[in-house]
């Protein structure tokens, strides 16, 4: 290192030091508590749990409104939230144990762990590594094959998920560009498995749970929905909160399935901040140094604006995105179920972690929290996070809105209309399609019901739309999720097929109808 270099690096932490000492004011305890409580108000979300991390210690940690609108109960600092895809950090750290015992690398084949590995292209399936698992460059689309997995009434195993893994067909080129899956976190989760001879959700426990004493963090469905002190997932639905149902199968655990309390989650944060050293003398460590390091390595570049805060680059690590905010390194996730949402943040720099747990589908809340803290240790005034949320918010919903309204008009106009009907027996069999299994069309009292033989949440009712188009609406209004179902006709006038589409553009992205492609199984 020349001496200009090291002057310069010199002078830039300097400017830094001094920049943050003159101008950031950290808000306060009251100052947080009062962004979180209008947050609540202006979102309308149930509860929430928030903890700030700063130089090795607890700067602020505490918790809002209830468990749940139907049993009002208090969430407090044990209650338990799911934290959705910030699993995926523990799935990576459990692959990089592994690694570090020499178990296995990064660079490891998936086939040389699971033989039976298979992708759409023969290419990508022998080459496909490990670090491919986690790292969202595989060539599959945005959410490819979550409808295996989710809704949680799903009954795919894991194995069939693993093996139906051949049918989805990429959208991209191998290591081209970065669409976020959930089911290579899943493989990576049965690498860990195999590679241990523990289960998953066994050696989280043994490896990570126990060692942090992370005594109120769970991965057994059964546990956690037995557990007298968690919360309940809520979905607004014409402007009233119903409780949501699980969102993901228990074969999901490595890509989303982790409970834990604010407690909990300020432990795991704080290990990381201090690269993966714990307990009173940070002796004690869950990981190298190096694989710490590679972990917060980009591995995946992602195409981003600058966003609030004149971001220049955005990558997806190994279970964390990772981007410059400010001038400073940022790591981060989210995390989503129905009706759940959580997120985690540090900055590394500034010795900083953020933590928000909310029972409420909204996005836009853990985000307004988020950067309301982060606004002060930059220094950065006179920003109305909540205001700025929830204008975006209130401009999707509207997006939403006309176009429902406009589908209920042509629906409406279609049943005045004097044009001949579709003649429902011509759609009335037994779909499938190779990966998500069979879907039943029946008529019922001159309606079409839609039901799907794995899928027991998608169960509905199907309107005539225009053409060959029907509107399927779920029987739970919660999910959010009311599909176009678009038919193939042969020469006869009888459905050969079928494909689907989400009506809004707010559905997420785990109800991946568009990688379905139904065929008439009888």
């Amino acid at each position: 290192m020349t001496s200009t270099t090291l002057k310069s690096l010199l002078f830039g932490a300097f400017f830094v030091s001094i920049n943050v000492s003159i101008n950031a004011q950290a808000l306060s305890g009251t100052q947080i508590d009062s962004v979180v409580q209008k947050t609540m108000q202006t979102f309308d979300v149930p509860g929430i749990a928030v903890a700030v991390l700063k130089d090795g210690k607890i700067y602020h940690k505490n918790t809002y409104g209830v468990r749940s609108v139907k049993t009002k109960a208090p969430v407090n600092e044990h209650t338990l939230f799911g934290v959705a895809s910030n699993t995926k950090a523990f799935t990576t750290s459990a692959l990089a144990q592994l690694i570090d015992r020499g178990e296995l690398t990064w660079d490891t084949k998936v086939i040389d762990v699971i033989p039976e590995f298979q992708l759409y292209d023969a290419y990508v399936t022998r080459e496909f590594t490990v670090r491919d698992l986690v790292t969202h460059r595989s060539g599959l689309g945005l959410g490819a094959g979550d409808l295996m997995v989710f809704p949680a009434s799903n009954t795919t195993t894991k194995d069939e998920m693993i093996h139906n893994l051949r049918y989805l067909k990429p959208v991209s080129s191998f290591r081209s560009q970065f669409d976020y899956d959930n089911l290579l976190y899943i493989v990576a989760g049965d690498i860990v498995s195999r590679i241990s001879g523990q289960s998953f959700d066994d050696y989280i426990s043994d490896h990570f749970f126990k060692p942090l004493k992370m005594e109120r963090s769970l991965l057994s469905i059964p546990e956690i929905n037995a557990d007298p002190n968690r919360i309940d997932g809520h979905a607004p639905v014409n402007g009233t909160l119903e409780l949501t149902t699980d969102t993901f199968t228990q074969i999901s655990t490595p890509a989303a399935g982790i409970y834990a309390s604010i407690n909990d989650m300020s432990t795991w944060v704080q290990a990381q901040l201090n690269d993966g050293k714990y307990g009173e003398k940070l002796t004690d460590s869950l990981f190298s140094t190096k694989a710490h390091k590679e972990m917060w390595t980009p591995q995946t570049l992602i195409r981003s604006g600058k966003g609030p805060y004149n971001t220049h680059f955005s990558a997806y690590g190994l279970g964390w995105f990772l981007s410059d905010v400010n001038g400073y390194f940022q790591v981060t996730h989210t995390g989503g179920l129905l009706g759940i949402v959580s997120q985690v943040t540090m900055i590394p720099e500034l010795d900083l972690g953020i933590i928000v747990l909310t029972n409420q589908q909204s996005g836009a809340a853990f985000n307004a929290i988020t950067n309301s803290i982060k606004d002060g240790y930059f220094g950065i005034k006179n920003q109305d996070r909540i205001k700025q949320y929830n204008e975006r918010r209130l401009a999707g919903e509207k997006d939403e809105e006309r176009i429902v309204s406009e589908l209920e008009k042509d629906i409406a106009a279609q049943l005045k209309s004097k044009t001949p009907k579709p003649n429902l027996s011509n759609y009335v069999g037994t779909y499938k399609d190779n990966w998500f299994g069979n879907v039943v069309i029946t008529n019922q009292n001159g309606t079409l019901h839609f039901k799907s033989e794995k899928s027991s949440d998608l169960t509905g009712t199907m309107t005539f739309y225009k053409g060959t188009t029907f509107v399927v609406r779920w029987n739970d209004a919660a999910l959010k999720a009311d599909a176009f179902v678009n038919f193939n006709l042969d020469t006869q006038g009888k459905a050969v097929g079928f494909m689907m589409s989400p009506i809004s553009p707010l559905t997420d992205f785990s109800y991946d109808f568009q990688d379905l492609e139904f065929h008439r199984a009888e």
